[in-house]
């Protein structure tokens, strides 16, 4: 085989997957997994494969993944390439992904052998992690921390900081499970660190899931719903579906309902407003128009009076010939950006001394 040299293009692709940006990085993936096909430049080729197989599995998208598990038998089959050790612990953290548990460990096992025999130590450390978290999954929670130890003694030689962390979480989750909750806790800090410098939006994700998990076992309720809200704010249920499911059955235990039961949520931490038919609504900076919704959205049902909105939004006293008609064109605009039929309004209406949200919407303020 060719031995790889990694593009921009593929360093772009992964940094759009670190990013999370889904999208993206299976269009650069897919067009580098092509180029790499027609030059046999197998290894890359087989490095594009992975990092699609993994995105497939995290959208459950199944089919796909199978799809590219064929194409792998005609490269084996056809073109004579040898699956690499990386291939076989992608292919297992797929099978794992399904929950086939016994599978998953098979490929891990075939992907540490592989490792061994080229002496590649740190295909060695991701058949490892793969093994110890299939350990982890089934309960085998000696088994999983033996595996772990063996991997602290490669990262004292070995510079892999994703899968050290990666590691390191696992750590987390076993000493949670064991009931040592504030060990547990200091270990999810020290990945927090130690992600300032990875900048992986993925791992950030399943870092504060796992704090949150944590708070839960340790009963404080809203410091677990804190943490699963902002790792749920992180990711699109589009791009990280596996992901973004666990977080979402998670907060429904705890009474949070999923945010597609909402007609209108505010994100005032990001100034942020989704509409449910809509979805993100762009405010291009129009804060004024922000500043009224929230204040619509903080009191459903409650009419503001001209003279109140005026005071409320623009901070100065009513004056009909200055303010009527910007109240007007204010609520125009707001309606042209909320409504998702402008002619048929069903969030904002004028009473007969003011405006008012509809007191049957449902509204999320989020903090």
């Amino acid at each position: 085989m060719t031995k790889p040299v990694v593009s921009p293009q593929f360093e772009l692709a992964k940094l759009y997957y670190d990013r999370c940006d889904i999208d993206k990085a299976t269009e650069l993936f897919t067009v580098l997994c092509e180029q790499s096909k027609k030059e046999k430049n197998w290894l890359e080729h087989l490095k594009c494969l992975n990092f699609l197989l993994r995105i497939s599995a995290e959208l459950e998208d199944f089919d796909r993944v199978n799809v590219i598990k064929e194409s792998l038998q005609d490269l084996v089959l056809n073109e004579g390439v040898e699956i690499t050790s990386k291939t076989y612990y992608t292919l297992g953290m797929c099978t794992f992904y399904k929950k086939q548990f016994d599978m998953a460990m098979d490929y891990f096992q075939k992907s540490l052998n592989i490792a061994f025999s080229k002496n590649d130590k740190e295909d060695i450390c991701y058949a490892i992690n793969g093994m110890a978290i299939t350990y982890y999954a089934t309960d085998r929670l000696s088994e999983a921390l033996k595996e772990i130890y063996n991997l602290k003694v490669f990262f004292e030689v070995l510079d892999i900081p994703a899968l050290k962390i990666s590691n390191l979480m696992l750590n987390g989750h076993i000493l949670r499970k064991l009931g040592r909750l504030n060990e547990a806790l200091e270990i999810f800090w020290e990945c927090y660190e130690s992600l300032k410098s990875e900048k992986n939006m993925f791992m950030y994700v399943s870092l504060l899931y796992g704090m949150g998990l944590t708070y839960q076992d340790k009963g404080e309720v809203e410091l677990t719903k804190t943490y699963l809200k902002l790792a749920k704010s992180m990711v699109s249920p589009d791009h990280f579906k596996r992901q973004a499911r666990a977080i979402d059955e998670k907060l429904e235990e705890l009474g949070v309902r999923p945010h597609n039961d909402y007609d209108l949520i505010f994100d005032s931490r990001q100034n942020m407003v989704t509409e449910r038919k809509r979805g993100k609504v762009d405010f291009k900076n129009q804060f004024i128009l922000l500043d009224l919704l929230h204040l619509f959205m903080q009191h459903p049902g409650e009419t503001f009076s001209k003279e109140i909105l005026v005071k409320r939004i623009w901070k100065q006293d009513y004056n009909p010939a200055i303010h009527d008609n910007k109240i007007y064109v204010t609520i125009k605009r707001l309606r042209q950006i909320i409504e998702p039929d402008v002619d048929h309004p069903k969030y904002i209406f004028r009473a007969k001394n003011g405006y008012y949200l509809n007191k049957s919407t449902r509204v999320l303020l989020e903090h």
